[in-house]
């Protein structure tokens, strides 16, 4: 199998129950994206706020998930810093801890961009497991447009969830 099958098979796999660009204007995106995961919200709340553990090496500017770091205070940086660099990701501004986890900034491609941006993860408890939603909203000036952009980074955000829901539930992203 190549690694082109085994890739597309794991998203798949991997892929959460429903993601969805919901709105797309000339100025902005909307993305929500809702996924359960066989685990107590105390378990997913606590490998959320670790994203080295479980985000996507390729989704980061370092080539290493290793380098990133969540501090889980108003205003805490979610950043990476790796030898010869530093980027901010984006900033807590809203926490509940095993509950909601809101970041306000814009991720990769878009930080370049007159755009700001608010990603959102929302847990319940649901039937011994947990509901994740992701919610992120993007708006702003993209220089040429957003034209594929919504798409590509609810693909993005699905691959993470996906790493997420496989990690809590395996121990291996």
């Amino acid at each position: 199998m190549t690694k082109f099958k085994a890739g597309l098979m794991f998203l798949l796999i991997a892929a959460p129950a429903s993601a969805a660009v919901v709105e797309s204007t000339p100025n902005g995106f909307a993305i929500e994206q809702t996924v359960s995961i066989a685990a107590p919200v105390e378990k997913v709340y606590a490998t959320l706020i670790q994203p080295a553990l479980w985000w996507n090496p390729q989704h980061t500017f370092s080539g290493s998930a290793k380098n990133l770091t969540l501090d889980t205070r108003a205003g805490g940086c979610f950043c990476e810093t790796w030898s010869g660099g530093a980027v901010e990701h984006s900033r807590v501004v809203y926490l509940v801890p095993n509950a909601t986890l809101r970041l306000r900034g814009v991720l990769g491609p878009f930080q370049g961009q007159g755009v700001d941006g608010a990603l959102t993860f929302s847990l319940t408890s649901d039937q011994g497991g947990t509901k994740l939603v992701l919610q992120n909203i993007l708006g702003g000036f993209m220089k040429g447009g957003f034209g594929p952009w919504p798409e590509r980074a609810d693909a993005m955000l699905a691959d993470q969830l996906g790493r997420l829901t496989h990690y809590v539930e395996t121990g291996a992203p």
